[in-house]
C-alpha cells in the first residue's frame, strides 16, 4: 500500500529513473524499463533502449504477464522466450512482442514485504539474459527498496510529529518540531548501509537546521506560510497537479500561490521564484 504524501518526499519515480540510467550505463542490455507499483497495479513509467511506444504507460495487474508475477511472489523471475512462455499469461503480448523482445528478467523492488516497483532488463535475440546483467538488477533494485524504505520512514516519524502535536503549531512549536525531524534525519543517515543514501539525508538535515538558524535576508519580501509550503514542492520538481495532490489543495489554488510568490519575488518562472527564495533564505 503507498504511503501518504510528504512535503519533504520527492518522487519515487525519479529514484527509479536513476537507478536504469545507472544500468543502462553498467549493463550489456539493449532495453530497461520498470514502473511504481499502486495497490497492487504495475504502471510501466521508465524506460531505456524502446524503439516503440507499446509499453509506455502499460498497467500490469497481479498476477498476470512477468511482471505481476513478480509483484504478486515479490522474487525476480524471467523468461528465455517470451512470446512461447508456459510459465506466464499472455496478457501483454502485443506491446512486449511489438517491441522485439524476447528474453526478459524483472525483479521486485520489495519494501516491508511489500512490491513497491519492477525493474525489467531484456534482449530483442534469443538466449536468457546473463547473470551480470541479472545481477545488476537485483542490485538495482536492493538499493531502490533501500531508498523507499528510509523514505517511508522519514514519513513516518513526520507523521507521528503531527499526530504528537497537541495544538495547531505556533511559529515556535513548529520550528521545535522541525528541528526534531532534523535530529531524526541525522540518526536515519548514521544507521543507513547505503552511502548514497546516508549523503542524502545528512544534506537534507544540514538543509533543514540552515533554515531553521538563519533569518531570512533583510530586504527578503514576506512570503505567506501556504506560499512557502507551494514553493517547496515546487523546489521538489513537483507540478501543479503534484503539488495540490500533497498539500490537500486544487491546482488551481497552487497556480494562484505561484503567481502571487512570483510576483513578490520579481520572478519570470517558476525555477527562478525558487532560486531567489533560496538566496533570500526564505526555503531551504
Amino acid at each position: 500500500m503507498p504511503t501518504p504524501p510528504s512535503l519533504l518526499r520527492p518522487r519515487d519515480g525519479d529514484a527509479l529513473r536513476a537507478e536504469i540510467r545507472r544500468l543502462a550505463d553498467l549493463a550489456e542490455v539493449p532495453v530497461l524499463f520498470g514502473g511504481e507499483v499502486d495497490a497492487g497495479t504495475l504502471r510501466l513509467t521508465e524506460f531505456s533502449g524502446v524503439r516503440t511506444n507499446g509499453l509506455r504507460g502499460l498497467s500490469v495487474t497481479r498476477a498476470s504477464g512477468l511482471g505481476g508475477q513478480v509483484v504478486d511472489s515479490r522474487r525476480p523471475a524471467s523468461v528465455s522466450d517470451y512470446g512461447n512462455a508456459l510459465s506466464i499469461t499472455h496478457h501483454y503480448d502485443g506491446p512486449v512482442l511489438g517491441e522485439g523482445i524476447r528474453s526478459v528478467v524483472a525483479v521486485p523492488v520489495v519494501v516491508s514485504g511489500s512490491s513497491r516497483a519492477v525493474l525489467y532488463a531484456a534482449t530483442r535475440g534469443a538466449g536468457p539474459i546473463g547473470d551480470r546483467t541479472a545481477d545488476a538488477l537485483v542490485q538495482a533494485g536492493r538499493r531502490l527498496a533501500a531508498e523507499i524504505g528510509v523514505r517511508d520512514e522519514v514519513d513516518r516519524r513526520l507523521r507521528l510529529l503531527e499526530i504528537a502535536a497537541p495544538a495547531p503549531a505556533t511559529d515556535g512549536v513548529r520550528a521545535e518540531e522541525l528541528r526534531a525531524v532534523a535530529a531524526e534525519l541525522r540518526a536515519i543517515a548514521d544507521a543507513a548501509g547505503d552511502q548514497r543514501i546516508r549523503e542524502r539525508l545528512r544534506e537534507m538535515g544540514v538543509r533543514l537546521d540552515h533554515a531553521l538558524n538563519s533569518e531570512p535576508a533583510t530586504d527578503a519580501p514576506r512570503l505567506a506560510r501556504r506560499e512557502i509550503d507551494v514553493l517547496l514542492q515546487v523546489a521538489l520538481g513537483c507540478s501543479n497537479q503534484e503539488a495540490a495532490r500533497r498539500l490537500s489543495i486544487g491546482p488551481e489554488t497552487v497556480k494562484s500561490y505561484l503567481r502571487s510568490v512570483m510576483r513578490k519575488l520579481d520572478a519570470r518562472s517558476r525555477q527562478e521564484a525558487v532560486a531567489t527564495a533560496r538566496r533570500l533564505g526564505l526555503i531551504p
